[in-house]
């Protein structure tokens, strides 16, 4: 019985600290080691926030990338309590419309699958677009709120200037035609937003961008500009020192991100009252 008790008591301990260490990390019961979570979250243990009690996170990444560019993003949103559910998907076999349906649907399914809401939206690049279309379409009932990080949400000027290269089309595939500023553009036939939207954008190119963004009118991320990046109706707008491709593992970025997901505003931009936060409330 002096045995029982203690291993009664030693298992209470490993329970506590896989509490405290959050849903990003499962720590084996009779501690063997550590796994990093993969796409979603890990099942809650026996001492773990209820699932019905979380809020669920959809994360979409942005052309010719996959699941993986947002790891980083994933790993702190799960830390934060969040159910996260990190959806891969073909970006660059179906044109935008086909792409919408099909991601915004899994990520919303999953999330229903974890008795998790409401449902927030993290997107880097074309998957902001992806959103607008779908929500443009569609009624979302559990819908919480949005943050974009370098979206063309008036086309991307990088776009246009590479849509007419064979080796830009083979690699970006139909969605990669559709994201321009021209008569064609699909972002520019998505009307204004009328959801909860902050959008965090770059204005600092990398070197391999150097030459696109010279071509590009405006501060710009290398592939964006700054003003393409904006949309009607959002909610919060933010601009920082990083670049297109890696903006989502920057950690302001990453904190920002949580910071609008909770209050509805960017952090500088709170006002003296951050619970009035969500747009149209």
């Amino acid at each position: 019985m002096h045995r029982d008790r203690k291993f009664t008591a030693a298992l209470k301990i490993l329970q506590q600290i896989r509490t405290c260490l959050g849903p990003s990390i499962l720590v084996f019961t009779l501690g063997v080691g550590f796994a990093i979570a993969g796409p979603e979250t890990p099942a809650p243990g026996p001492q773990a926030r209820p699932a019905a009690a979380a809020e669920c996170v959809v994360l979409l990444h942005g052309l010719g990338r996959t699941y993986r560019s947002m790891a980083e993003m994933a790993e702190a949103l799960q830390a934060a309590d969040y159910v996260v559910i990190n959806v891969d998907y073909p970006s660059r076999e179906k044109p935008i419309e086909e792409l919408a349906d099909r991601v915004m649907r899994e990520g919303i399914e999953r999330c229903g699958r974890k008795n998790a809401a409401p449902i927030h939206f993290v997107t880097h690049s074309m998957g902001g677009i992806l959103v607008r279309y779908f929500l443009a379409n569609n009624r979302a009932d559990r819908l919480g709120r949005v943050v974009m990080l370098s979206p063309p949400n008036q086309g991307s000027e990088a776009a246009d200037l590479l849509r007419d290269q064979t080796l830009y089309a083979w690699i970006n595939g139909p969605a990669g035609q559709q994201l321009g500023t021209g008569a064609d553009s699909l972002p520019l036939r998505l009307g204004p937003v009328d959801f909860p939207l902050g959008i965090i954008t770059g204005n600092r190119p990398a070197f391999y961008d150097k030459w696109l963004a010279e071509s590009i009118p405006g501060p710009n991320d290398g592939k964006v500009s700054v003003t393409s990046a904006k949309v009607a109706g959002m909610t919060d707008f933010l601009v920082l020192p990083y670049t297109h491709t890696f903006i989502m593992d920057e950690p302001e970025v990453i904190s920002q991100t949580l910071h609008f997901l909770r209050y509805g505003r960017f952090q500088q931009n709170d006002a003296s009252n951050p619970g009035a936060a969500r747009s149209g409330e």
